[in-house]
């Protein structure tokens, strides 16, 4: 689909009337132009000096091609972005179950074959305590470089491109789960009515529970809502092994087994380790209790979402064959593709449900909240650059990683599904929340009230009172790995919920053990804002 670059008229007016900087409008692989200032760009480019000439600097990403999540936009600016510096980029793409080991593999040698990583956040821990990867605090106060702005993020993005109060990568993408839903098909007042017939109440558009959900979705599953002449479904999700399906779990878990608190401490905002010994709180009573509700919830899906990565769960979706699906922000853009979407502008999408029910450890039992214990998330890899501590040329590296964080070329990625960049600034929300103009994105091909009900459902999750505590110690991606790999035997009924949980827990203890319990320990406390008393 043809999409056109849209140049919000207020920014015109404003530029208009204050003419400081000069204009140089660029052009990507695709054939769109993007008009910047000199300022947003930075004098290096703007000086025309080309100190990076001769200079070709390697970048590690997901394997994607030119049109592919996080790989996509690299191509697509490729070409200007060498023109415009004098510097030639290398992309390497690696399959993602291999991109972690090949890039540890690269720093612990010392080999330094490349010069920067578009890592998931989950890495940072390891990155950032072994010195692997170099901070950039100075860059960003250099106008040389493409000007982008921190602070447009919320803190819970924030803290994912940080460590302590130090940067390591510019703004890229912004991951976080929530729910999409047919918004058409959950409004239909005959399908409310035969709901409430069977199930004894109305239900919530969106649902405010997951047991809600679950009623919902079980009530949709195995006939013909859609009127296409096959049977539909509840829900659908990406459960494959190796391909992110664990994910899934960690957002739908959260509030089932995190109590909320003024404070981190033993008992209050901690969902991976016990924060004064590193025990594994993943086979506790909490956790177990999500994951057989996940179990369930799954019967009301297609049964071979246990062997679906994210594109074949997101186009069952978008192909409008189920009610419900959670995951990232590329949803919510992939349905305005009407080469791929049936689904434009009657989607719905929110905060993920909460539990009434919440395991409180400090009691040893299950207590009842009187609303739903709700929480927001930063699930998966808020994939992003930094650069590597053997490069030997680090200010290219930041150039081109500042350049994808300039306000216009971030905003560009968000309009479009298929770059895998999600929305989280505070320039990529409408008003009241945000600076982005509504009539910008339809000028991208969204529909009106999709946009306004996207945006917004991120919004509340990046800004939710309560913020699910994301995992970034030395190791993060094994203990990644270690949950995907035993999740995946109760996904496919090789396990109970307990017996898979208790796998993972023993293998969590085996990689804090080698990896050193104490300083596993202290790292972990750090991570989570926990202080000892």
């Amino acid at each position: 689909m043809k999409k056109l670059l849209f140049v919000g008229l207020s920014v015109l007016m404003v530029f208009c009337l204050s003419v400081v900087y000069a204009e140089m409008t660029l052009t990507n692989a695709g054939g769109e132009s993007i008009t910047f200032t000199d300022e947003e760009l930075g004098t290096i480019i703007t000086s025309g000096e080309k100190p990076f000439e001769g200079v070709t600097i390697t970048i590690t990403v997901n394997q994607g091609g030119p049109k592919g999540g996080i790989s996509g936009p690299l191509y697509e600016w490729r070409d200007v972005w060498e023109k415009l510096t004098g510097a030639k980029l290398n992309i390497v793409e690696i399959p993602y179950a291999e991109h972690y080991p090949k890039v540890m593999t690269d720093l612990l040698t010392g080999t330094g074959q490349y010069d920067g990583f578009m890592i998931g956040s989950d890495w940072m821990g390891e990155l950032v305590t072994g010195e692997y990867i170099v901070p950039i605090d100075q860059y960003m106060k250099d106008p040389r470089f493409p000007k982008w702005d921190p602070e447009s993020l919320p803190p819970s993005i924030r803290t994912l491109y940080t460590w302590g109060d130090t940067w390591y990568g510019p703004l890229n993408d912004s991951d976080g789960q929530v729910l999409y839903y047919r918004k058409d098909i959950l409004n239909n007042p005959d399908y409310r009515a035969k709901f409430k017939e069977k199930y004894g109440y109305e239900y919530n558009v969106p649902p405010k529970t997951w047991n809600e959900l679950y009623d919902i979705s079980e009530f949709f599953n195995g006939w013909d809502w859609n009127n296409d002449g096959e049977p539909d479904s509840g829900i659908v999700m990406h459960l494959k092994v190796g391909a992110q399906g664990m994910y899934h779990y960690a957002s739908l878990s959260a509030p089932f087994c995190i109590m909320p608190g003024e404070e981190v401490d033993k008992y209050h905002n901690v969902y991976w380790f016990d924060p004064e010994d590193m025990k594994p709180l993943i086979n506790s009573e909490g956790h177990v209790k999500a994951l057989e509700f996940q179990l369930k919830l799954a019967k009301t899906g297609p049964d071979a979402q246990v062997a679906w990565s994210l594109g074949e769960a997101w186009d069952y979706f978008l192909r409008g064959k189920a009610i419900f699906t959670f995951s990232w922000g590329d949803v919510g853009s992939l349905v305005q593709d009407e080469a791929r979407s049936k689904i434009k502008g009657k989607m719905g999408a929110s905060i993920l449900p909460g539990s009434l029910e919440v395991y409180d450890r400090s009691q040893g039992k299950f207590v009842t909240f009187e609303t739903p214990n709700v929480w927001g998330n930063t699930t998966g890899g808020s994939w992003h650059g930094v650069i590597s501590a053997l490069s030997k040329n680090p200010e290219a590296v930041y150039h081109l990683l500042a350049f994808h964080a300039t306000n216009k070329i971030s905003l560009w990625n968000v309009q479009r599904g298929w770059t895998g960049v999600d929305p989280g600034a505070k320039f990529h929300f409408l008003p009241p929340y945000g600076t982005a103009s509504l009539d910008d994105y339809v000028a991208n091909g969204f529909n009106p009230e999709d946009a306004q009900e996207y945006l917004k459902a991120y919004y509340d999750n990046f800004f939710a009172p309560n913020i699910a505590p994301y995992l970034r110690i030395p190791g993060g991606n094994e203990y990644w790995v270690a949950l995907d790999r035993h999740l995946s035997e109760a996904y496919t009924g090789q396990a109970s919920a307990k017996e898979a949980l208790d796998r993972v827990a023993r293998d969590w203890e085996d990689i804090t053990n080698r990896y050193g319990r104490e300083e596993q320990l202290k790292v972990y406390q750090e991570s989570i804002g926990y202080k000892a008393k």
